[in-house]
């Protein structure tokens, strides 16, 4: 038999459903592989007696004939989502006592569908990161080596734990969140497919908030098809999200290999940067290659105002992040550090509660968002981020179902190599940020590897709520380019 931490989620689906093995037998599979790749740090709680339990009640479901979608399919949850009874924290020291009464919305589809919990996943804290270096549990290793090297190598950030663990085969498939390319990013670093769902989408109920206009909570997987499948469970409209969007969702699954022959496929020229490493220009040019081959028609595109998108995004981000951390006082719950006064006491827990990162986004957040600043700041990104949506929107109106673009600037780099200047580390997401200003849906596909041998992505990204055409045009690129896994070094 295969070995089972091997198989895709459509691959274990139908063996459960032929009764090859049983939930519990994936299950204690993957627990295994995770006991074994405590190197990688992708896990910072593993719940393996919950594991079992809920295997165990999917074998049951199975054998009647009443299993879910997602039945006795063991995944890994981004340590951003809430989980009843199991300590979240969202890597930060500030939570680290802090054990919720409430199930987020998204994990609570999941378990109604039937999926199974191996703990949870490291990510930046509070989401902020583009490397997964600003955990307080340590950084993410990413499973994948430079040829001929032991560097160890970042996964991307925030969702770092959940693409590492899914490359490396510690679980089937992870929930993740994207504020301005956390899915995407450390996709395109671990030969994973990551799916940046339309905001909306999903709910964000039960999710730690970063920035609530942002932030959006979307699958990592090793195949499009398998990501398809997490998206059916995850997505759904929740009116506990005045966010969430109440329209029906499709079977995605049914978009994977449907033709693409007469789509339009957006290029855009203000993508190609200067100084753009020459792998990354051979390796668009090469997808665009495959779409064409496909049946899709390639046309160039504008979107004139990406050039500001970097710079909106990182005074709209922090602004809602300093709103949003607001709440962590040290007052209801989560650490309290004590003082002489309340002030004090405010200040101590926080100095003491966050780390040197979320500190610099909330006092940038708190500045823009000041008295005599927020004109010059704040309402001008809020005007950029209209433009660009815009620049969007006349895209699509002129029929082009789709744009093509780089996922990142380059592979994955070491842990280490980029800590000293944030705004080096901010630049890796200038190919993602513009989808989120935009609240459009994108997915980050495996397209090739550079000179070293690191994976390197592409992005598409889609008209809002089409993520079905997404999931078609990135099974073309995944069929071209074939699938990669890195040689266990662990």
């Amino acid at each position: 038999m295969t070995d089972l931490t091997s198989l895709t989620i459509a691959e274990a689906r139908d063996g459960l459903a032929a009764k090859s093995f049983t939930s519990l037998e994936l299950t204690d599979a993957h627990l295994a592989a995770i006991e074994a790749a405590r190197a990688l740090n992708a896990f910072v709680l593993e719940t393996p007696d919950q594991a079992r339990r809920m295997a165990r009640a999917a074998d049951a479901g199975i054998a009647k004939g009443e299993g879910g979608p997602l039945a006795g399919i063991p995944l890994g949850i981004k340590d951003l989502f809430a989980t009843r009874g199991v300590r979240t924290t969202a890597c930060s020291k500030i939570l680290s006592n802090f054990t919720p009464p409430y199930e987020s919305t998204v994990t609570s589809q999941l378990w109604r569908d039937g999926a199974v919990m191996l703990g949870k996943l490291n990510n930046d804290e509070f989401a902020m990161g583009s490397s997964n270096e600003t955990s307080c549990f340590g950084p993410v290793v990413n499973p994948w080596r430079r040829e001929g090297s032991n560097t160890t190598l970042v996964p991307g950030g925030s969702s770092g734990g959940s693409a590492s663990a899914v490359a490396a085969l510690l679980c089937m498939g992870a929930t993740a969140t994207d504020t301005g390319g956390s899915i995407r990013q450390p996709a395109a670093f671990t030969a994973t497919v990551g799916m940046k769902p339309t905001y909306g989408r999903c709910s964000r109920w039960g999710i730690v908030a970063f920035a609530s206009s942002l932030d959006q909570a979307g699958p990592i997987a090793r195949t499009v098809r398998d990501a398809a499948i997490l998206m059916r469970s995850m997505a759904g409209h929740d009116p506990k999200d005045t966010t969430s969007v109440d329209r029906d969702v499709p079977d995605y699954e049914a978009a994977i290999g449907t033709s693409i022959k007469g789509m339009k496929i957006g290029i855009p020229k203000e993508y190609r940067l200067d100084g753009m490493p020459a792998e990354i220009e051979k390796l668009w040019t090469e997808g665009a290659a495959w779409l064409k081959s496909a049946g899709a028609e390639l046309v160039e595109v504008s979107l004139p105002h990406t050039k500001y998108a970097l710079a909106a995004y990182y005074i709209v981000a922090p602004a809602e992040a300093s709103s949003n951390l607001a709440r962590y006082d040290g007052v209801r719950y989560g650490l309290r550090v004590p003082g002489r006064s309340v002030d004090e006491m405010y200040e101590n827990t926080r100095a003491e509660g966050f780390g040197a990162e979320v500190r610099r986004r909330v006092m940038i957040g708190t500045y823009v968002l000041s008295a005599g600043y927020y004109d010059a700041y704040y309402l001008r990104a809020q005007k950029v981020r209209t433009l660009i949506k815009k620049d969007f929107e006349d895209v699509f109106a002129k029929g082009v179902h789709a744009i093509l673009t780089p996922a990142t600037p380059s592979a994955a780099f070491g842990i280490g190599e980029k800590g000293a200047d944030p705004v080096e580390m901010y630049l890796n997401d200038i190919f993602t940020v513009t989808v989120n200003m935009a609240g459009l849906p994108g997915i980050a596909i495996p397209a090739g590897k550079d000179g070293q041998g690191l994976p390197l992505g592409l992005q598409l990204i889609g008209r809002p709520f089409d993520e079905g055409t997404l999931f078609s045009l990135g099974e073309v690129i995944e069929q071209a380019a074939g699938r990669f896994t890195p040689l266990r070094w662990w």
